[in-house]
């Protein structure tokens, strides 16, 4: 039989109102009272209802996370970022995955509104959410405040926490042409996204940068997953004049690299080198050294989380923050020009 606010009461010898204020530490008790209610509450064993005290105090202490594919490590470790800042702040976190399609994106954050949520933290899809009404205006009716994570809306102005992403492939480009590389393909992502189209930037940046033409033929358009870059690598293998090296603007695009390759008998980096955009622990656990563009995921979840924590804590400052974190170039060795 459950236990209720009525039977600790009772045996405290005081009002349902008192133990109330106790409950949520609201309001003026006696000290000598308090210690009653609190010594009932211990021998009752009684555990409150989120939900009740979330409706007496008008707080969930939950904050909505969406992702547009859980299932990509990349999220996995933003998600793990988040996680530990949550935990911190004895916050509760309620999931989302979008699969990458903005009706259900669209879903999710309704969904998330009827659940009184403090906050959203939301990476959105890929698509282009300028044409689509609805979307922005359940973004901008949602009335609690938003932080997006490498992620973009366009004419939107929310906070956010994103990464540098043409450095990141103007480094990893870079790195291909100092060990001699001069015919260099990219592998981008959806060109709908931000970061695709800011690396592809930083791919064609560093090689003006080094007086290597930019041609066309070198450029594949991938849509950062799996399948796409597995198409798009045996396409290259067959090329009459292919590239020594290709910049793959994805973890997830890179697997599909390194199994095209395998499949042709290719090695790395003796007959083609590569350089992947986010780490992919699957890599190293084959035992392929695939040198990447470190994305700090992890770091980027814990900001992000710190930064709803201060705006929600904030609610009346107007000031919208947003961080850009610079991401690492991993070099382990398949980005080498072995000369035959």
């Amino acid at each position: 039989m459950s236990v209720t606010i009525y039977d600790i009461a009772q045996k405290s010898g005081v009002s349902r109102a008192t133990v109330s204020r106790v409950l949520n530490d609201s309001g003026y008790v006696k000290e000598e009272t308090k210690q009653k209610v609190l010594k009932a509450i211990k021998e009752l064993n009684y555990t409150p209802s989120a939900i009740a005290r979330s409706l007496s105090t008008s707080k969930t202490n939950t904050i909505g996370v969406v992702v547009p594919e859980i299932s990509n490590p990349f999220f996995g470790e933003i998600i793990k970022g988040i996680s530990q800042i949550a935990d911190e702040h004895n916050l509760n976190i309620i999931l989302c995955d979008t699969e990458e399609n903005i009706n259900k994106e669209i879903k999710a954050l309704k969904l998330l509104r009827q659940q009184r949520i403090e906050g959203i933290i939301i990476t959105p899809t890929a698509a282009e959410h300028k044409f689509n009404s609805e979307y922005l205006s359940t973004l901008e009716n949602l009335g609690i405040p938003i932080v997006l994570v490498d992620g973009h809306v366009e004419y939107s102005n929310f906070n956010g926490v994103f990464v540098d992403h043409i450095k990141g492939a103007y480094d990893g480009t870079e790195a291909l042409i100092k060990e001699g590389h001069r015919k260099i393909a990219i592998i981008t992502g959806d060109m709908k996204s931000r970061p695709a189209k800011d690396r592809l930037i930083g791919y064609k940046k560093a090689l003006s940068a080094n007086n290597i033409p930019i041609e066309d033929r070198y450029i594949f358009y991938g849509d950062y997953n799996y399948e796409s870059a597995y198409g798009i690598t045996k396409e290259i293998i067959k090329m009459e004049d292919r590239p020594t090296a290709i910049f793959v603007s994805s973890n997830m695009m890179s697997l599909g690299c390194v199994k095209a390759f395998y499949e042709e008998k290719m090695n790395i980096p003796e007959d083609i080198a590569i350089i992947g955009f986010d780490k992919l622990d699957v890599l190293n656990i084959l035992g392929l050294d695939i040198s990447f563009v470190n994305g700090p995921t992890v770091e980027m979840g814990r900001v992000g989380m710190n930064m709803l924590i201060d705006i929600i804590r904030n609610k009346n400052s107007r000031e919208v923050k947003r961080i850009t974190l610079l991401p690492e170039l991993v070099l382990k060795g398949s980005e080498m020009y072995i000369k035959k």
